[in-house]
Parts: C-alpha cells; structure tokens; sequence
C-alpha cells in the first residue's frame, strides 16, 4: 500500500470507505498490457480490466497515438446543431457492429448517462406515437444500471437505493432468473426460461398498456455475473413485442467482446429495441457511453417538421473528438486482435479454472461466462463483507487485482488474458481462501 502522507484529504473517491482508504490508500501509477504498476515499483496483474473497460489491454499504442493526434488537432466541438468527422465514423462503425435492425446511436459520456439516455428515449418514443400512457418501467432484481435517477430507479441493488429516495415512481422489477440449482455454473443454465413468465405477470398487474420499456443486463455483471437460463430472453423479446413495450438491454459490461461476440444479444440470439454501451467502448481511455436504438425507434422521432429537435436531451461532451478517437482506435484494434475469436477460445479454460475453486474453505458459489465470474464466499458472522475484503487484499498484497463487492469477488479480466495469467488470478485466489484466518 501507498504512503498515507501522500494522499490527498481533498479527494472524495466513489463507492470508497474514505476514512479507510486515507489510512490504506491502493494507488497506482502506470500500466502497460495486462499490468498496473504502483508507485513503489510493484506490478499487479489487472483482474478486473480497470472496471469491466480495459479490454484490449493498458496502454495500447495505437489508442494513445490516436488521442494524442485527435487533441492537437480538434479539442472540442459541441455536438449540439453541429458535428465533426470522427463522430460520423464513429457512429458507423458502431452501427456496423450491433445487431441487424439497429441503426442509430446517440452519444453520452458514460454507462449511467447511457441508461438515463435510454429510459428518456423510450418515454418519448411512446409520446411521438401519441401513447403517452407508456410512461413505467420494469427493471430487474440484481440489476445494476449506474447510478444516474433513472438508472438507480431501474436497478435492483437496494443498498445502493437506500441513501437517494424517492427515486422515479411507476417502477417493478422481475426476479433474479436464478435458484440454488443452479448453482456452480458455466455458461448458461439449462432450466431457468420460465422465470421469464414473471413478466408476464407483472404486466398483467401493472396493464400492459402503461408500461414503457423492460431493462435488463443480458449477464446481470456488478450484481454478481448471474448468465441468463436459456430461453429466458428470447421469452422476453416475445412477451415485450406481444405487448408493445420496449426491450433495452444495457450492455456497458458485456458489449466489445467480454462474452465472445460484439454484443451479447448477438452471442445469445435476441435483439432488444435500444442497447446501452459505455466501458469498452474506448478501452477506458475516454469516458464515453452511447445508446443504439433500432430503426422503428428512431423513425418514430421523424415524423415532426424537419427543423424541430426530435429529442430535446443531450450533453456538452456527446461524441467528444477525443473519445471518438479512442473509440475509433478501439474498435479497429479489436478486429486485427481478433478479440472476440480470443475470448472464444480461452473462455473454455478461463471457466473450468473457475468451477476448480468448488470445494476451497468459504467458497458457497462459482458463476462463469465469457471472461467473467463471481465467487460466493461465506460471510462472517456479524461482519458481513469482511472475509470479501480480506480475499481481495491477499490477491493484492500477492500481486493480483480483483474487486470485492461484499464478500462476493468479481474478475474480469482483460481479453487479451493468456492461459498462464488465467492460471495465476485463480491460483492466486485459490491461495487467499486457504489462508488460515481468512
């Protein structure tokens, strides 16, 4: 750990225990590929890919090179009535990726901003249909969607609810599609599709006819990589269509890659109408976030006079020149790694390493998809999210960084992760539980 004389008391950090982080402050100073550096000269192998973003590794040439070039030559430009090159590029590239059927991206500077963006678009868009019944959502237990008002109303972490109320009203939300059979699991669960029948209930309580738009993470990512059963969102897709509610999949996490495909509704067979990205949409670089929406959604906002602003919403810094840059670049690295084919090929290996810790000390569940996984450990007894933290701080200490929410461990790592350094995060986690105290 960092000097605590070094640290600032003026930093207020996010989702940070302050008082606890000025005494044992984790810093970093550099990275490079799959490793960050702290400012004693330590290297510690990135598990987590900065925050579910760095997906093509720390401090890629070709993504510094092209933020570099972008700043010289245009710091900003509003996106309000007036654009620049790299944003039109940067639009089709992303269209050229998503799903067939979704044609159209609207650009914010991060996840939260995302969903917000989304759940707007999703109002108006009934509004401009002259359905302005339309007006609640249905998001989903675990669910986490950033930490906007209409994200935070949406998701169904409560702990993270609990500081901010009232949030939006008019919102329900579908239980988590998971029991204790399935657990330990790799890649999608076999049972589990009728779990999607709760939305079928719950339109029915609510009327079909008010509600907006469903929201749900394709893998539930912060609130504990949960893979959907199969089935579970094809039905989904069918009741939404039946009842003309809107489907958003918010795929800040699991977009670029982190499942095998571009998307997730790719790797698993269902488009949703809007679909949120952000994280490695630049590899971390620059903050940026978008939101695709498919041709009947944005053709929908078209019917008015040509000169009159379709959705009255949008950010100073949408499609900055300089995350459109990163974005560029980012994308581009992705095809010549071939990043999704990689993941394809090591996410075999990556999950059995995973399900190995089944029968460590303390370890109640393993979860695994793509090159994600969350391990269930035992809490202590009335000091719940302590073991989590002491896991997370042997990894540290022994070289490897994961995240601890709680007493469940998240990895995730960057996807150009190779089998020797998916060998080290489990080994090194492996170690941490049979620690004699942990």
């Amino acid at each position: 750990m960092t000097d605590a004389s070094t640290v600032s008391h003026a930093f207020w950090a996010p989702f940070t225990p302050m008082r606890q982080f000025q005494q044992q402050p984790m810093m970093f100073e550099s990275a490079e590929g799959m490793y960050y550096r702290t400012p004693d000269g330590r290297k510690i192998l990135d598990a987590m890919a900065g925050l579910w973003c760095v997906n093509a590794g720390h401090g890629q040439p070709s993504i510094v090179q092209a933020i570099q070039e972008a700043a010289a030559r245009l710091d900003f430009v509003s996106s309000f009535k007036m654009s620049h090159p790299a944003a039109q590029a940067m639009s089709d590239a992303l269209i050229a990726l998503a799903p067939e059927g979704m044609t159209n991206v609207f650009f914010t500077n991060s996840g939260s901003e995302a969903v917000d963006t989304a759940l707007k678009i999703a109002r108006a868009y009934h509004q401009a249909r002259g359905d302005s019944r339309r007006t609640k959502f249905i998001g989903r237990a675990k669910g986490y969607h950033g930490m906007g008002f209409g994200g935070l109303s949406v998701s169904g972490i409560g702990r993270q609810k609990r500081d901010f109320g009232p949030l939006l009203g008019e919102v329900s939300h579908l239980p988590l599609p998971y029991d204790a059979s399935m657990r330990f699991s790799a890649g999608q669960p076999e049972q589990g599709a009728s779990y999607a029948e709760a939305l079928a209930q719950l339109l029915d309580i609510q009327d079909p006819g008010t509600v907006a738009a469903v929201i749900v993470e394709p893998v539930t990512g912060s609130g504990g990589v949960y893979p959907p059963p199969v089935g579970y969102l094809q039905r989904l897709r069918e009741l939404c269509t039946q009842h003309g509610v809107l489907l958003i999949f918010d795929e800040v996490i699991t977009g670029f890659g982190r499942v095998g495909g571009n998307f997730a509704a790719q790797v698993f067979g269902v488009t949703p109408d809007l679909m949120t990205v952000a994280k490695g949409l630049t590899n971390g670089a620059v903050p940026m976030g978008g939101v695709i929406v498919s041709s009947d959604v944005y053709q929908a906002f078209m019917a008015g006079p040509p000169q009159a602003v379709e959705l009255m919403h949008g950010y100073t810094y949408s499609a900055h020149p300089l995350a459109c840059a990163a974005g560029l670049a980012t994308l581009r690295l992705h095809q010549e790694l071939g990043i999704n084919a990689m993941v394809q090929e090591i996410s075999p290996f990556w999950q059995s390493q995973a399900l190995a810790l089944k029968g460590l000390p303390h370890v109640n569940d393993v979860r695994s998809i793509g090159l994600l996984c969350a391990v269930d450990v035992a809490p202590r007894a009335g000091a719940a999210g302590m073991r989590g933290a002491d896991v997370a701080r042997y990894c540290f200490e022994h070289g490897v960084l994961v995240r601890a929410s709680g007493d469940m461990i998240v990895i995730s790592p960057p996807l150009i992760v190779s089998q020797a350094q998916v060998e080290q995060i489990f080994e090194c986690l492996r170690q941490a539980l049979l620690v004699d105290g942990i």
